[in-house]
C-alpha cells in the first residue's frame, strides 16, 4: 500500500513539473483554466460552458422565452445525448443549447475500476470535434468554437440547484445573459 501511495505521489510530482515546463514554454501570457491539484476525470459534478467563436449565433434563436434550434443547434443537441451514450460514466443532469453557447451540467461516475475515464477536457474536446465535423459536413465551413471552455466543479447541493435552475431558465433570461448579443 505504501509503495502505491509513493508511486502516486511521484507521478503527481512528475505531472506538475511537466505542466510547469509546458506553461513556461507554451502558455506565457495565457490564463490557467484548470485547478492544478484536481483530477478532472474524478467523480464529481461539473458545470461546463462552451461558446462559439466570436459568439456567433449558429444554434438558433430564442423567441418568447423558448430556444428554437437551427439545424446546427440540433447537431449540438444530438451530440450532448451522444456524450452520455458514448461514455457510460457520464451522466448528464441538465443542458441547454443557446444561440451562441452551450451549458452542460454533468457527473462523472465510478462504474467500475477497469473503465478508464476521460477528463472533462477530453470529453468536451470529443464533443466539440464531433459537432464541428457534422456542421462542416452540413455546409458551414466557417463554424468554429472559442478556444477552451469554462468549467466549475459543483461542490454543494445549493450550488447544484442554482446551476440547474440557471440552465433551465436560460432561454427565458436570454436578454439578461452575459452571452447575449443581438446578431
Amino acid at each position: 500500500m505504501e509503495i502505491v501511495q509513493n508511486s502516486e505521489r511521484i507521478l503527481m510530482e512528475i505531472v506538475q513539473n511537466f505542466e510547469e515546463i509546458l506553461n513556461k514554454r507554451y502558455m506565457q501570457g495565457r490564463k490557467r483554466n484548470r485547478k492544478l491539484d484536481f483530477d478532472y476525470s474524478s467523480e464529481a459534478i461539473y458545470f461546463v460552458t462552451i461558446c462559439t467563436q466570436n459568439r456567433v449565433h449558429y444554434f438558433g434563436k430564442v423567441e418568447s422565452g423558448k430556444m428554437n434550434l437551427s439545424n446546427f443547434g440540433k447537431v449540438a443537441y444530438e451530440k450532448c445525448i451522444w456524450l452520455e451514450n458514448q461514455y457510460p460514466y457520464v451522466e448528464i443532469h441538465n443542458f441547454i443549447i443557446m444561440p451562441n453557447h452551450i451549458h452542460i451540467l454533468f457527473e462523472i461516475n465510478k462504474i467500475n475500476k477497469e473503465v478508464k475515464r476521460k477528463s472533462i477536457s477530453s470529453l468536451i474536446g470529443a464533443y466539440k470535434t464531433l459537432v464541428s465535423k457534422e456542421i462542416h459536413l452540413l455546409g458551414n465551413i466557417d463554424f468554429s468554437w472559442q478556444r477552451s471552455f469554462h468549467d466549475h466543479i459543483v461542490r454543494t447541493e445549493n450550488r447544484y440547484e442554482n446551476i440547474y435552475n440557471y440552465i433551465t431558465n436560460n432561454p427565458e433570461n436570454w436578454k439578461k445573459d452575459k452571452f447575449y448579443e443581438n446578431n
